[in-house]
Parts: C-alpha cells; sequence; structure tokens
C-alpha cells in the first residue's frame, strides 16, 4: 500500500537520507525505530511531502506521489499523528476533530464523530474544552483521533507516546492494538521498544539516514544485540 523507494532528503547542504526504502501493507503495522537524529521524522516529512525529497519514489496503492503537496498526500489516504501533537490550541476537541475530516473510507466502519467518542471516551467528556486546556495525554488522543477522522488507509505516528506517564501509554498502546486488529494500516515511530514488538508485525532501524535492519519481532527478539547497537544513547 505505502512504497517507498531509494529516498534521499535533507536539509539544505546537509544530507539526512540515503537511499531509504520501506513498505506497509494493507492491515500491517511497521515500526520505524532508531536513536534521535537519525532520520526517521525526516523520513516522515518527506512522505508526507513537508519536506522536499532530493530523489527516490514514494507511491500510495501504485500512485506516484513524490514531490507532490501535502494536502494531495493527505487525499491520497495518509493520516499523520505529528510529533509533538500539533492540534489548534484555540479550538475545542470537537472543532478540531472535524476540521480536517474527511469519509473517503471504503470499509463499512468509517470514522465519525460519535465513533471516534467510543473510541476515546475522555474526548467526549472534554469535547468542549479548548486544544490547550488539555492534558499532554489528551491531547494525543485528540491528535490520534484527528487523524482518523481522515479515515486514513495508513495512520502514521510520529513518537507515539513521547512525553506521556506510563499508564497514559499503556492506554495509547491498547488503542493502537484496538486498530490493528480492525485491520487498521499503521507505520510508528516510538522509544518505547517492548511495547512496540508487541504490536507491531515488522521494523526497520534507522541509523545514520540508512535502514540497517529489517525483520519481525520474531527476528527482533531473537538478536538482543539490536538494542545495543542501534538504540541505546
Amino acid at each position: 500500500m505505502l512504497s517507498v523507494s531509494n529516498l534521499e532528503a535533507g536539509y539544505g547542504d546537509v544530507q539526512v537520507l540515503f537511499g531509504v526504502s520501506l513498505q506497509v501493507a494493507n492491515g500491517e503495522v511497521v515500526t520505524l525505530l532508531g536513536r534521535n537524529g537519525m532520520g526517521k521524522t525526516t523520513t516522515i516529512k518527506s512522505i508526507f511531502g513537508l519536506l522536499k525529497p532530493a530523489a527516490g519514489a514514494i507511491a500510495v496503492d501504485g500512485v506516484a506521489l513524490a514531490g507532490s503537496p501535502p494536502f494531495k498526500i493527505a487525499q491520497s489516504g495518509l493520516g499523520l499523528v505529528p510529533e509533538g501533537r500539533q492540534i489548534f490550541p484555540n479550538l475545542d476537541v470537537e472543532e478540531n476533530l472535524v476540521a480536517t475530516a474527511a469519509n473517503r473510507a471504503k470499509r463499512e466502519q468509517a470514522w465519525t464523530l460519535e465513533r471516534v467518542y467510543e473510541f476515546f471516551p475522555r474526548l467526549k467528556e472534554r469535547r468542549r474544552n479548548m486544544g490547550n486546556q488539555l492534558s499532554g495525554g489528551e491531547q494525543q488522543m485528540l491528535a490520534i483521533g484527528r487523524a482518523l477522522m481522515t479515515n486514513p488507509k495508513l495512520l502514521v505516528l510520529d513518537e507515539a507516546t513521547e512525553g506521556l506517564a506510563p499508564v497514559i501509554r499503556a492506554e495509547i498502546w491498547g488503542c493502537l492494538s484496538r486498530l490493528k486488529q480492525d485491520g487498521q494500516s499503521i507505520l510508528v515511530i516510538d522509544k518505547n521498544v517492548d511495547a512496540l514488538v508487541k504490536l507491531a508485525d515488522r521494523h526497520l532501524i534507522l541509523e545514520k539516514g540508512r535502514i540497517v535492519w529489517e525483520g519481525t519481532s520474531g527476528d527482533f527478539l531473537a538478536s538482543p544485540d539490536l538494542k545495543d547497537r542501534y538504540l541505546h544513547v
């Protein structure tokens, strides 16, 4: 469904990505792992057109999108939960959810306001609160709900649980597990490797802008040295 091939990108004269390739199939959960500064967020920005790639191909369901503007890429069926959440602080919860909503789902259960409220009851309780009045965990729920309201083929989360309390992190992982059970394709970045291994089908590790390892959760657990080599600071 999502195919990225030989992606190169950077900032000015500084190249960050060197031939990154990855794929996410329908219904699959894939992680992008690596230490800070290895190119994970740059990869996401490039996929979404927030950073113009210097080279490479990006396609969704076979449609080439590299170099397309962000709104075209979003319309192709990619939904982003960005690093830092980036909710609209001066809109209330409900306004945040409907601001970018789009029903382009080709499945029985489309994401509607009512369904998001069922999925995140706390958002319904806080639906008249402004975005800047929410806790960090509530803001993350709102960011996920806002992305789901676009009815994405692929949900992409950049730092899914960064800065959240352990109890809230567990709640977010539970939500992602339910989405997986519903057949939602997911690409996720996070540092909580133990949770990711339980959730995801496949993992890719970035090191200095290159994919240096790829495998299943079973493969990852069978190679305990990967954490020390590529993920520990």
